[in-house]
């Protein structure tokens, strides 16, 4: 129980960083003498409330898709400190978000992988102007076999790809002095 508090609390402070300024976390462990398993006797479920004035309930049943993302990665941030990981994968953690929380997931991002290998999947300049190196993914298909194709992308072509999702399609001097901006920051 106290570790799960320490947890929880961890959490929550995790979640206020990522733009869930009134998220509370807390974990319920019950002990069931009747579930004793492999997995021990202990009945465990994690609960939050994301805005003022609604109470606790099961993360499942409350949580938006980007609400969950961001509490995912707050627990693979908070574990990774805690043990050893050799590397960790984010398929689109940031669905859901956009702007200021963007940036501050990429950068929670980056500091994670200064101890564990990340490897993240994002559509947002924001997070993928944090990484510490830049892979450009695609698909190509002949009709009857997709192949998937993944190109390092070296510092031209990282500030191109950036000022292209910032702006679209198109590529202008507002877009690529945006692209260099994330890059310093």
């Amino acid at each position: 129980q106290q570790y799960a508090e320490e947890l929880a609390q961890l959490i929550t402070d995790s979640m206020h960083a990522l733009s869930m300024p009134h998220g509370q976390f807390t974990i319920d462990v019950k002990f069931d003498e009747h579930h004793l398993g492999a997995d021990g006797a202990d009945r465990i479920e994690f609960r939050v409330t994301t805005n003022p004035g609604q109470p606790m309930q099961p993360i499942a049943k409350v949580a938006s898709g980007g609400e969950l993302s961001r509490i995912a990665l707050a627990i693979q941030v908070i574990t990774a400190r805690k043990m050893e990981t050799p590397a960790l994968i984010f398929d689109e953690v940031d669905v859901g978000i956009s702007g200021p929380t963007a940036a501050v997931v990429g950068k929670l991002l980056r500091q994670l992988g200064e101890s564990t290998q990340v490897m993240c999947v994002t559509h947002l300049p924001q997070v993928a102007g944090c990484g510490h190196q830049h892979y450009f993914v695609s698909k190509e298909t002949d009709g009857a076999m997709t192949e998937t194709h993944m190109q390092s992308l070296n510092k031209k072509a990282r500030l191109q790809e950036l000022a292209r999702l910032l702006g679209g399609s198109e590529v202008t001097r507002n877009t690529l002095a945006n692209a260099k901006e994330l890059l310093a920051a």
